[in-house]
């Protein structure tokens, strides 16, 4: 997937409060993707959050490893499969950005869709412990 860009007349439909490592809704942990018509904007403000980005909904290696560090965001484009990993530090939210002037087509979806087939984190994209 090359890199991302929001068209510019996009507008942001919903910003998340701030998420760290203990008050994160899981389903940001395991595969999950922004509905249709919807970027989703990782913004970092503290720590690192690392963006896994899938090939579709049942691949288990992920196609991109992006790490957004404080200070930094990065881009889902709409109905692209992705979870993020987080720093013990992190701390991020989430904007969720529509096309200007389609606010009543989007009114009342949900701004993304968890996997059916990954309900849990994919245990080898996390590091073993040394032993």
């Amino acid at each position: 997937m090359d890199r991302q860009v929001i068209p510019s007349h996009w507008k942001i439909k919903r910003s998340t409060h701030f998420f760290t490592k203990n008050k994160v809704p899981k389903a940001l942990l395991t595969h999950h993707n922004t509905a249709k018509g919807v970027f989703g904007q990782i913004c970092v403000m503290q720590g690192v959050v690392t963006f896994y980005g899938f090939a579709d909904e049942a691949a288990t290696d992920p196609e991109q490893t992006i790490v957004i560090e404080a200070g930094q965001f990065a881009v889902s484009p709409p109905e692209y499969w992705h979870r993020v990993e987080l720093s013990d530090d992190a701390q991020f939210n989430i904007n969720f950005w529509t096309e200007g002037g389609n606010e009543s087509k989007n009114e009342g979806k949900s701004l993304f869709n968890s996997s059916t087939i990954h309900s849990k984190p994919i245990e080898k994209l996390f590091d073993k412990p040394e032993e």
